[in-house]
C-alpha cells in the first residue's frame, strides 16, 4: 500500500523551522497502515528536511550554523545568474538535504523521544512550501 499526503504551509524564510511531526503521524494514520517506511520530501531547492530536538535553543542554533557553514554574505555564482541574492539557500538545502526517510510500526515513526521531523527554509524571503510525505506499508 502507498498513500501520499500533501501539504502545504507559508512561511517567513530566515531561517524558519517548522516542526512537521503532526503531519507525519497524520499520514499514518490516513494509510491505514500499521508499518512500513515514510519518506519526507519538500519539492523546494531552497528549503531542507531533516531531524532536530525541536525546542527554542536549536531553533536558534540551527540557522546560526547554516551562518558560519554558508554565510549570506559572499557573492555565489547564482545570484549573478539570477539575481535573487538567495545563492546561500541553495547551497544550505543541498547541504542538508530535501528528504528524508525512516519506518514506522505500530503506526508510530521510529524517532527518539526528542527527535521531530522539521522543514528548514533558508530562503531570503516568505514562500508557500509544499512538503509530500509518502507513506509505504501495510
Amino acid at each position: 500500500m502507498i498513500y501520499t499526503h500533501n501539504v502545504s504551509f507559508k512561511t517567513k524564510g530566515d531561517g524558519e523551522i517548522v516542526d512537521l511531526s503532526a503531519y507525519v503521524r497524520e499520514a499514518i494514520a490516513k494509510s491505514g497502515t500499521t508499518a512500513g517506511m515514510l519518506t519526507v520530501c519538500t519539492t523546494g531547492s531552497t528549503a531542507g528536511i531533516t531531524t532536530i530536538e525541536f525546542e527554542p535553543g536549536l531553533v536558534k542554533d540551527i540557522p546560526a550554523l547554516m551562518e558560519k557553514l554558508v554565510p549570506r554574505g559572499p557573492t555565489y555564482q547564482h545570484d549573478a545568474t539570477w539575481g535573487d541574492g538567495n545563492g546561500y539557500a541553495h547551497l544550505r538545502s543541498a547541504l542538508i538535504g530535501t528528504s528524508f526517510v525512516v519506518s514506522y510500526s505500530g503506526g508510530r515513526p521510529h524517532l527518539g523521544t526528542w527527535q521531530q521531523v522539521v522543514f528548514l527554509d533558508f530562503d531570503n524571503r516568505p514562500r508557500k512550501r509544499n512538503v509530500v510525505i509518502q507513506v509505504m506499508g501495510e
